[in-house]
């Protein structure tokens, strides 16, 4: 279970997430880190769900933006599409939030490739705690850091599965 949160303001974009790995009700790891940064392609990652599927879904995003000279919206589609149809990729399950500078995704294993109506995107089991007090902290003066930050810890204290353990990329 994860939390997973990703807020765009002011011309930043930052994903974050818990640190919490849980086996069914135990607690095995508390500093997880759930975000990923393609640097050659100035795009961040967030996964919900599985360690292993987690990574799999990365490396293919990666290969995606190399095949698509950086494409994020193509990129996601194709990474969609082969998730959807691939008899191994189909068995994943996990989400993804992912962004660059101008957009921002979630994939899904079922195809879908959603861009959010606001700035903000919430996944995972305390995603909607963490998308319900960032879209409420959008209208004042914090930034995406911190509006992502305090969306974790809010979700932290809802979700017995997310953990105030923060980590975070910012683009």
């Amino acid at each position: 279970m994860t939390t997973i949160v990703l807020v765009r303001k002011n011309n930043d974009v930052v994903v974050a997430s818990d640190g919490q790995v849980s086996m069914g009700n135990t607690v095995i790891k508390k500093t997880a880190n759930k975000v990923r940064k393609i640097e050659k392609r100035n795009v961040i990652a967030g996964f919900a769900g599985s360690t292993a599927d987690a990574l799999t879904l990365f490396e293919r995003l990666e290969s995606k933006l190399e095949k698509h000279a950086g494409n994020l919206t193509r990129a996601a589609v194709e990474l969609a599409k082969d998730w959807r149809t691939d008899k191994y990729l189909r068995r994943l399950e996990a989400l993804m939030a992912i962004a660059d500078k101008e957009k921002s995704f979630i994939i899904s294993g079922t195809g879908d490739v959603l861009e959010p109506e606001g700035d903000v995107i919430g996944i995972g089991s305390g995603g909607n705690y963490a998308l319900a007090a960032a879209k409420v902290l959008m209208d004042g003066d914090k930034s995406a850091e911190d509006i992502a930050k305090k969306a974790i810890k809010v979700a932290s204290e809802i979700c017995v599965f997310t953990n105030d353990n923060l980590s975070m990329e910012k683009i």
